[in-house]
């Protein structure tokens, strides 16, 4: 039968870069003794507090058709959280709600993008990135981001590869998978070049809440000099634990947000009232779980750096924010791919191999820092000596 253009546009971009993971679960179900980092599932359940509003909301009826912008008190409470922490006025006509950073990023690519133009995206990227760029038709335009800039988006690179097609800059800050943080002066020399080409910049930041004490977050939408052609993404999926709920947001301008309602009303009518509640809550109270989150992943980063550097020829880039660190494998003489595979099947740990998340991380490979302490000592002890014996095997 028959079949459209976006179901080859998105070939092999979907569960096919999973499948180390694929592979692992299947060999736990088997009796396989496998620890799995590849996976950032927060560690902790959502807070209790929030799963009892949800249920009151449901029991008091709140089941119905939602707004197709959103819950109006939802809207008020973000474009109030927003406010503060811009410094400058938002208002409910900026926000649209969604089911997920995952839904509002596909309406908000369909709004700025199509078929014969261009979005510039920082590789490496998020694995669901490249499908919703090519799913509105439009082509991805790779832009390396380099270890030795701490992996976060330089203007320059970017410049180098604008062309009369482009359309959008693509940003994540705090970013998946590397944990890096954009600067002021990164952001406002990405945003210059916005201005220049005419170019939108959309900001997924959905791991704003998980920063580390050491670093420090800014939103591009806080810049008043390009700020109204930006449209951040954002959920309550990380900072408040909550992925399976799945509430999301943008925020943008009122004229993108009124070109975009129909578009959002076409594919799901606002998000579920219930959830809206929940979500409303979260945002005006804050999260109870991001601070304890922020302080496990960070602890677990330096211990996988200290414990990797002084025992292993692997190096750690150490993030500053997030629920992964990258590795570089180089020196066990393998790339990425075939590292995770002899890792899975000789060393019992199951990791993502870099190349999921695009060319530039082919010698690399992301481990969660999401498993409880004792599970991720029992990894660091695998890997550790998985290497040694491949650094045995070499010599």
């Amino acid at each position: 039968m028959r079949m459209t253009d976006v179901t080859r546009r998105l070939a092999g971009l979907g569960g096919a870069k999973w499948e180390v993971h694929l592979k692992a679960r299947d060999m736990i179900a088997e009796g396989a003794d496998i620890v799995e980092m590849t996976i950032g599932e927060p560690d902790v359940p959502p807070p209790s507090a929030l799963m009892d509003t949800a249920c009151r909301a449901m029991l008091a009826g709140r089941t119905g058709y939602s707004d197709g912008r959103g819950e109006d008190s939802l809207r008020q409470t973000l474009a109030a959280r927003y406010t503060h922490s811009l410094g400058r006025p938002i208002g409910a006509e900026n926000v649209l709600c969604f089911p997920g950073t995952q839904t509002a990023l596909y309406a908000v690519m369909m709004g700025v993008a199509e078929a014969g133009d261009e979005v510039l995206v920082g590789d490496p990227m998020y694995a669901t990135y490249e499908g919703v760029v090519r799913s509105t038709g439009a082509e991805v335009v790779p832009v390396p981001l380099r270890p030795e800039h701490g992996f976060r988006m330089q203007a320059d690179d970017i410049a180098e590869r604008i062309t009369p097609q482009s359309r959008a800059i693509l940003l994540t800050t705090p970013h998946n998978p590397t944990g890096s943080i954009l600067t002021a002066d990164d952001l406002d020399a990405i945003g210059a070049l916005a201005v220049q080409h005419d170019l939108w910049i959309i900001s997924d930041e959905v791991y704003e809440q998980l920063v580390f004490d050491a670093a420090e977050f800014m939103s591009p939408l806080s810049r008043a000099a390009y700020a109204d052609r930006v449209i951040v993404v954002s959920s309550i999926s990380k900072s408040h634990a909550a992925p399976g709920f799945r509430s999301g947001w943008c925020i943008a301008s009122e004229a993108f947000c009124d070109a975009l309602l129909p578009l959002s009303e076409t594919m799901l009518f606002g998000n579920q009232p219930f959830i809206a509640d929940m979500t409303e809550q979260a945002v005006r109270d804050g999260s109870s779980v991001a601070a304890g989150m922020r302080k496990r992943f960070a602890a677990r980063a330096e211990k996988l750096a200290d414990h990797l550097h002084g025992a292993t020829g692997l190096r750690v880039h150490r993030p500053e924010a997030g629920m992964f660190a990258m590795i570089d494998v180089s020196a066990t003489g393998m790339d990425g791919d075939a590292y995770a595979h002899d890792l899975l099947f000789n060393g019992g740990v199951a990791v993502m191999p870099g190349s999921s998340f695009g060319e530039s991380l082919r010698q690399w490979v992301r481990v969660a820092l999401t498993i409880d302490d004792a599970e991720f000592d029992k990894a660091l002890e695998r890997i550790t000596r998985h290497a040694n014996q491949r650094a045995e095997a070499v010599a």
